[in-house]
């Protein structure tokens, strides 16, 4: 079983969309974590129905580690984003794990990513999803 790590911050809204999506195309085939940069998103991603949570920097460090797919905003390879709760250590892990990343093109920070379109976020998941997961 494939393990996917979805990683969010601040109310866990993305990273709750993107799990229902999931679920919703895959089912219980996944195993699903989902790490929050805080309690409150983790929170928000397990009522989505991922397998199983955990909150904050060691967590993150340690899971990203282990799995073979990363989700999430551009966010968790920055850091000091998502309002300062993607550390130095989260942003480095994220980016040096193994795992395969997908990243969504959504940004709070000063950043513009040249190249994207202004797409809804279902619509970037369903593509995200259509894109990257179908062979799965």
């Amino acid at each position: 079983m494939i393990k996917i790590c979805v990683i969010d911050g601040q109310g866990g809204g993305i990273g709750a969309t993107i799990i229902k999506k999931l679920r919703g195309k895959f089912g219980e085939s996944l195993d699903i974590i989902a790490l929050g940069t805080n309690a409150i998103a983790t929170s928000q991603m397990l009522k989505a129905k991922s397998n199983r949570g955990a909150s904050g920097e060691n967590a993150i460090v340690q899971t990203v580690k282990q799995v073979d797919l990363i989700i999430g905003p551009i966010g968790i390879v920055m850091a000091n984003s998502m309002m300062g709760e993607v550390t130095p250590k989260m942003a480095e892990a994220v980016t040096s794990s193994p795992a395969k990343k997908i990243l969504l093109p959504l940004s709070q920070e000063n950043v513009e990513i040249v190249g994207t379109a202004a797409i809804p976020l279902p619509h970037l998941i369903d593509e995200l999803i259509e894109k990257y997961l179908n062979g799965f």
